[in-house]
C-alpha cells in the first residue's frame, strides 16, 4: 500500500547524503525504505545480527558496503553507524547513498556528529484514513491552504466504522484485515511496548505494572495538558506510589519508542496581553494504543459517547499530523487564560496558518465555529498573517462551507 511519505523519501533522496526514517515500531518503515532501496542490511536478523555487531565494532564502513541506495535497518542497535554513515556520505560527495530506519531514538552522545546537512530526517506515522482507504480523500489540505476552499463532499465512514477504525488503529498489517483479528495488532503493541519495548530503550529496568499503570493513565486523560500531578493522582488510586521524576523518566521512554508524541502549544502574537497556556496535550502515536490500553472496543467506546469525542480529537491529530507533514507542516494547539481554545493549528514553515476545531457530532458545529472566529479576531494578523482558513471536523457526513466561512469537513473526507 502506498504512503504519504513515499515522495517525501524520493524528494529526500535526491537532496540528501543519507535519510534517516523514524517512528514507531510496525508502522511500516521497512517495507517503505525496502521499496525505494537497492540494497539491504537487516541488524536485528537472528542469523546475522552477531556478526554485524562485530563488524561494527571493528570495522563498520564494510556494513555500508551495496548497491545504492542501502538500507539499515534499526541503526541505533550499532550507533557507530550514524558516524560511519555521515563520514562516507561525505567521502562519496553524493545523494541519495543510504536509508536509515530506527524505532528507537538512541541515548545521548552515542554519535560524535549530529548528520546535519547530510543525514534528511522523516518522522513516519501509523497510517490515516486517507492512507487505508478509508477517507475518500475529496478534501484536500495543500488546497485548502492554497485557497480551494469551495469543499461540497460526503463521507463513506459513519460513526461505528470511525470507532472501529480508531480502535483498530493504523498499523499497516492490521488495516486489511477484518472483525476480532484486525483489533489485536493494537494490543499486542501495548504488550510487547510493556514488557519489553520501554525497558530495551535505554537498559533500564522498569516496573510493567507501573509502565501499564502509567499507559493508562494517559490513555484516560488523552487530548488533555493532564500534568504529572494529575497523572500521580490517577496512578496512586492503585495504592503504588510513584514520583515525578519516575513519572518524567518513563514518559521519556515511552517518547523515545515513539509511542507517547503529546502536542505542543502554540504561541502566537496576539493583539492584547492575553496569557497563552504552554502546555502541551497528552497523545500517543496513535489512539489505538489508548483503547488497547484500557482493554475496551468499538462498542466500549460507543457506549462512552463523551471519552469518545477525546478519542476522536486524537484519531484527528494522528491524520493532520500525517497530512501537514507533507505539506511542510506542524501541528500545534492553542488555548488562553480566558478558556478560548483551537483544538489543532496547522502551521506551514512558509509562514500560512489554520485552525481546527475537533467535533464528534454535529450538534457542537455552532459552538466550534464561534470559537474558531473569536480566536481569529484575537490573533495579531500584521504580525501572524491572516488565517488560510477555519475548519471544523466532524463524525458526521457531509463537507460545506458556512455561511460565516467556516468550513465543516468529516475526517473521512480529508487528505493531505
Amino acid at each position: 500500500m502506498s504512503r504519504l511519505c513515499d515522495t517525501e523519501l524520493h524528494v529526500a533522496l535526491q537532496s540528501s547524503g543519507a535519510v534517516l526514517i523514524e517512528g514507531a515500531k510496525w508502522c511500516g518503515k521497512t517495507s517503505t525504505a525496502s521499496n525505494a532501496s537497492r540494497s539491504v542490511l537487516f541488524m536485528q536478523d537472528p542469523d546475522n545480527s552477531g556478526s554485524y555487531l562485530a563488524m561494527a565494532d571493528t570495522k563498520p564502513s564494510l556494513l555500508l558496503k551495496g548497491e545504492t541506495p542501502r538500507l539499515i535497518d534499526e541503526w541505533q542497535m550499532a550507533p557507530v553507524l550514524w558516524d560511519a554513515v555521515r563520514f562516507e556520505v561525505d567521502k562519496r560527495a553524493e545523494t541519495g547513498q543510504f536509508i536509515l530506519t530506527g524505532s528507537a531514538v538512541p541515548s545521548d552522545n552515542v554519535t560524535a556528529h549530529t548528520g546535519t546537512g547530510r543525514i534528511s530526517r522523516l518522522m513516519m506515522r501509523p497510517m490515516s484514513l486517507f492512507e487505508s482507504s478509508e477517507s475518500n480523500g475529496t478534501v484536500s489540505l495543500r488546497a485548502l491552504f492554497d485557497g480551494n476552499q469551495d469543499v461540497g463532499a460526503q463521507s463513506d465512514l459513519n460513526i461505528e466504522k470511525i470507532a472501529f477504525a480508531l480502535c483498530r488503529g493504523g498499523w499497516p498489517a492490521s488495516v486489511k484485515l477484518k472483525g476480532t483479528p484486525a483489533l489485536r495488532m493494537a494490543m499486542d503493541y501495548v504488550e510487547a511496548v510493556i514488557n519489553y519495548d520501554v525497558s530495551r530503550v535505554d537498559d533500564v529496568e522498569k516496573n510493567p505494572g507501573r509502565v501499564r499503570l502509567l499507559l493508562r493513565s494517559l490513555a484516560r486523560n488523552i487530548a488533555t495538558p493532564a500534568s504529572y500531578q494529575t497523572i500521580r493522582t490517577d496512578i496512586e488510586a492503585t495504592d503504588i506510589t510513584i514520583s515525578d521524576k519516575t513519572i518524567s523518566s518513563y514518559i521519556n521512554a515511552l517518547r523515545r519508542i515513539f509511542v507517547v508524541e503529546d502536542l505542543p502549544a502554540w504561541a502566537p502574537s496576539l493583539r492584547s496581553k492575553t496569557a497563552i497556556r504552554t502546555s502541551a496535550k497528552r497523545h500517543f502515536v496513535d489512539p489505538s494504543i489508548a483503547t488497547a490500553v484500557l482493554r475496551t472496543s468499538p462498542d466500549g467506546i460507543l457506549k462512552d459517547f463523551q471519552y469518545f469525542g477525546f478519542l476522536f480529537e486524537a484519531l484527528c491529530t494522528r491524520d493532520i499530523r500525517v497530512y501537514a507533514e507533507t505539506n511542510d507542516g506542524d501541528v500545534f494547539h492553542y488555548r488562553d487564560k480566558s478558556g478560548l481554545e483551537s483544538d489543532l493549528i496547522v502551521r506551514l514553515r512558509d509562514g500560512r496558518w489554520a485552525a481546527i476545531e475537533v467535533k464528534l457530532g454535529n450538534k457542537q458545529i455552532d459552538e466550534a465555529a464561534e470559537n474558531l472566529l473569536a480566536l481569529k479576531t484575537r490573533i495579531d494578523e500584521e504580525k501572524m498573517g491572516e488565517a488560510s482558513f477555519l475548519m471544523v471536523i466532524t463524525g458526521g457526513q457531509y463537507a460545506y462551507r458556512r455561511n460565516d466561512g467556516v468550513l465543516v469537513v468529516p475526517i473521512a473526507c480529508l487528505r493531505n
